[in-house]
């Protein structure tokens, strides 16, 4: 049985970051992935492009979310990979190999987290299924970097999923490609489309919830890219509902798609180019951790003591239930802080949490889960657990101050 340091379950932007962070302090790494690629919902579900988090402060613009994530958008820019925020999905994919394999990180594809063992409250080690059958491998820290609290889950970690009203979760979409687009003409028309998406949706000719049809521009020229399936009321961690929502949202992609073709002009020649290879989950579980935060933190801007991760993304909902997408923006130079105790699940001593599943509420988190911020959470967990690994104590345990100074030379901002 393989024994390491670390082992960090997913490999999406938190997770990567994640294992970079702890090889890159000398800490022996391994990253587990079920997919085929790195990148998570960005390479999996094509969730594109990233969403901004600059603001001003004292006059100067900042960007909140630096980093290893700035370096992987120096990497794409570098590669003609990027335009705007948007970005080549197969150039990230070799990208985030290289980055990782360069930091010293051992790396596997194709297995799927199964079981835990767990002993005096420290998980000793995972069981992947795999090609190969059933395989296990120890070590003495984990990052879970699932998404969906799995690890956590899985290891007996208290968690909660969704609203906290009827613990529905944001809306399910698989994200599109349609190729060949006159995209001037597109453009030129997309408005009037929306007002004849709203009558037919009004007359029940669409089935699609979304209120409207939400599309991008990508670096890729006359290619549209559409965030704009719905599956409401299924839940992300049931498997059942998981293959439900992947057939309905297929059957959505091509009502929008007939629609579009119909009410749009600069479609006469086009083509559903791709889907996602799996459909996009905004929010599943969460763990209960050593703080949670919650909405009114954001709203208020709270700057914590701990703080190791600035965000300024409005908290935007997509109604779990229906129609409609609320927001909360924040103002030029406004920004909360997400503290270190979000990362510390309440039990499992050897176990920190990244991404969208940390110590939140339902509405935080509709803030915080966007790829550049999920990636400093990552690049925090892998720092914290290099300390830990190093002086042989608790996550929980670390010098706080000591990981703000450090992340700090990492050219981090966490906002105080």
């Amino acid at each position: 049985m393989k024994k390491y340091d670390l082992i960090v379950v997913g490999g999406g932007f938190a997770g990567v970051a994640s294992a970079i962070s702890a090889s890159r302090r000398g800490v022996r790494t391994l990253i587990i992935e079920k997919s085929n690629a790195l990148g998570g919902a960005s390479t999996n579900c094509l969730v594109n492009p990233f969403m901004p988090t600059q603001t001003h402060i004292n006059g100067e613009k900042i960007e909140l979310n630096r980093g290893i994530f700035e370096e992987i958008k120096r990497k794409l820019k570098e590669r003609n990979a990027m335009r705007w925020e948007g970005f080549l999905e197969e150039e990230l994919k070799l990208i985030l190999n290289r980055m990782v394999k360069d930091s010293g990180v051992d790396l596997l594809f194709h297995a799927y987290l199964s079981e835990t063992c767990v002993e005096n409250g420290k998980i000793k080690s995972v069981s992947l299924a795999t090609i190969n059958g059933i395989e296990k491998i120890e070590a003495d820290y984990f990052i879970d970097a699932t998404g969906d609290a799995q690890l956590s889950y899985l290891s007996g970690v208290p968690c909660v999923q969704g609203r906290e009203s009827d613990g529905l979760c944001q809306p399910m979409t698989l994200c599109f490609r349609i190729g060949n687009v006159d995209m001037d003409k597109f453009l030129a028309s997309a408005s009037q489309m929306q007002e004849e998406y709203k009558k037919a949706q009004t007359n029940g000719e669409i089935k699609n919830p979304r209120e409207n049809i939400l599309f991008f521009q990508t670096p890729t020229e006359n290619v549209l890219h559409l965030n704009t399936t719905r599956i409401i009321k299924k839940s992300p961690t049931s498997v059942y509902n998981l293959t439900e929502a992947e057939i309905e949202a297929r059957e959505q992609v091509f009502e929008i798609y007939e629609f579009m073709k119909k009410h749009a002009q600069g479609l006469e020649n086009s083509y559903i180019q791709s889907t996602g290879a799996q459909i996009g989950v905004r929010e599943s579980r969460r763990i209960i951790g050593k703080y949670t935060l919650i909405q009114q933190d954001c709203k208020e801007c709270r700057k914590f003591e701990d703080a190791v991760v600035a965000c300024n993304y409005d908290i935007d909902i997509h109604n779990p239930s229906g129609t409609g997408t609320s927001h909360y923006y924040f103002g030029d130079g406004e920004y909360y802080t997400i503290p270190y105790r979000c990362l510390v699940p309440i039990e499992i001593d050897n176990l920190l949490v990244a991404g969208r599943c940390i110590s939140t509420t339902h509405e935080a988190q509709a803030s915080y889960r966007i790829m550049p911020v999920v990636c400093c959470i990552g690049q925090v967990a892998g720092a914290a657990m290099s300390m830990a690994i190093k002086e042989k104590i608790k996550p929980c345990d670390i010098n706080v101050s000591c990981l703000q100074e450090e992340l700090k030379r990492d050219n981090f901002f966490i906002g105080i």
